[in-house]
């Protein structure tokens, strides 16, 4: 069997002032999973900055877009090309509002639910049956969250301590089953990883 090229993106807004904001769920957790697999330098390139890793045998790459959220594709679709790098073996990590703070889900495919990254990605990529890791963030009136906060205004704000608390928590069980995804399949993948609720 042949060494698989994966492509794992995090998504969120550069620059330290939206570092720790509900909009960068992808991102941070991004930072977590390089620190466990790579031992590379960073790379910047291809409107974005990657680490090279190996994980149960396949080569992955790690990215992080250098561009905004609504312009994640160019960076996506850049490396996806140069590369190419099949649909089934990209990931996009991202932040999801309909989903309570910590829960989890591995999709293939489908609409881009008012997501201006998978809106991006998917209009440069030129199509949609990538794999998605949403990491739920919670919404204004849901989840004992306050109803009449913006929604443009609350993924752009920093997790509180609790919320952040409760997804940092899941990281262990996050990275378990994304190496089940490397290592055995997708199903076997989402079997674990949609279970974190």
């Amino acid at each position: 069997m042949g060494v698989n090229e994966y492509l794992l993106v995090g998504l969120g807004n550069p620059g330290r002032e939206y570092q720790d904001t509900r909009h960068n769920a992808g991102s941070l957790l991004l930072d977590d999973l390089s620190s466990r697999w790579s031992g590379s330098n960073s790379i910047e390139k291809y409107n974005s900055t990657f680490r090279k890793a190996r994980v149960a045998g396949n080569s992955l790459a790690l990215m992080q877009p250098l561009t905004y959220m609504n312009r994640s594709g160019l960076a996506v679709a850049e490396y996806v090309r140069f590369f190419k790098i099949v649909a089934e073996n990209i990931i996009v990590i991202h932040d999801d509002i309909d989903m309570a703070p910590g829960r989890v889900k591995l999709v293939r495919g489908g609409g881009a639910g008012g997501h201006n990254g998978i809106k991006s990605i998917n209009s440069s990529l030129g199509f949609v049956d990538y794999y998605r890791l949403k990491i739920g963030v919670g919404r204004p009136g849901k989840h004992g969250i306050h109803p009449e906060i913006p929604v443009d205004k609350y993924v752009l704000a920093p997790f509180s301590a609790e919320q952040l608390d409760i997804i940092v928590g899941r990281y262990d069980a996050i990275a378990a089953g994304l190496e089940t995804f490397f290592r055995d399949s997708p199903a076997a993948a989402a079997t674990v990883l949609n279970s974190l609720r």
